[in-house]
């Protein structure tokens, strides 16, 4: 018996085999879950169909996140298969690389508008057509980064909209709540990911977080999986509106230091 058995699971945003949203999923399909697939541009179907092949699911859609018409496409061949949903995955982000590097004022504007309505608006128009789908209740997750509560070097636009993600979590948790449906986000550690390949110095932020976080350690997409496993199963029943991170304990420091520096101070 799986965690996840007879439990219907869309997954947005998975990438390649190295995406946090494909430890997802092959953490649903291990929990018995029938899983279904959506990522984005016509570039990555090549990638992602064979994953999907991998698990036996055999619908797997593409959406622009941006565009209400593949949002409406996507949930309506889910509602016509199956005849409701009982998980959401947002695993979508973007952000213009010029927007994520130099200056945070030299922030673009219409860069700005673009990493909020990929990143953080679209959870709103997922879950606007979830809500319909999930009318014995539901669990809808999405992926946030410490970023949005502490200035990481570099982050910039996409911190901004990890901060709307989380604040759109907590107003979506109270207004579909009374429905049965929780919303939570997971705050996952630096992982070497597509997305993460596109952050200014995230080398040395990996290597960082692995030198001063209090567990020593880097966290994997299978861990990924299993936080999300929970808050996808009846073990998180009344868990909503929470930000969940697992990151070895680095977002409990007031200070970051290595134990080369450590040593230093205790001399």
């Amino acid at each position: 018996m799986g965690l996840m058995d007879g439990k219907v699971a869309l997954i947005f945003g998975v990438a390649n085999k190295n995406s946090i949203a494909w430890g997802i999923t092959q953490r649903f399909h291990e929990e018995g879950a029938t899983v279904l697939l959506s990522y984005a541009g016509q570039v990555l179907e090549k990638r992602v169909k064979p994953l999907a092949e991998e698990i036996g699911s055999d619908f797997v859609m593409e959406a622009d996140v941006t565009k209400d018409e593949d949002l409406d496409a996507v949930f309506a061949a889910v509602k016509e298969k199956y005849g409701r949903l009982d998980v959401l995955v947002h695993c979508v982000a973007f952000a213009r690389r010029e927007d994520m590097g130099g200056r945070f004022v030299d922030i673009s504007r219409d860069g700005f508008a673009l990493a909020l309505d990929i990143s953080a608006y679209s959870l709103i128009a997922m879950a606007k057509r979830a809500e319909p789908l999930m009318s014995e209740g539901g669990s809808i997750m999405s992926l946030t980064y410490y970023a949005a509560e502490k200035v990481m070097p570099k982050y910039h636009a996409m911190a901004v909209a990890k901060a709307a993600l989380e604040t759109i979590t907590r107003y979506l948790a109270a207004d579909l709540g009374p429905q049965g449906i929780r919303v939570n986000t997971i705050s996952a550690g630096p992982i070497k990911t597509l997305a993460a390949a596109g952050v200014p110095g995230f080398r040395l932020m990996l290597k960082f977080s692995e030198k001063t976080a209090p567990m020593r350690a880097l966290v994997s997409q299978e861990e990924v999986g299993d936080t999300a496993v929970y808050l996808a199963s009846d073990l998180s029943a009344k868990v909503t509106g929470e930000t969940i991170h697992i990151d070895a304990g680095y977002h409990i420091l007031g200070m970051t230091i290595s134990d080369e520096e450590l040593g230093l101070l205790n001399d």
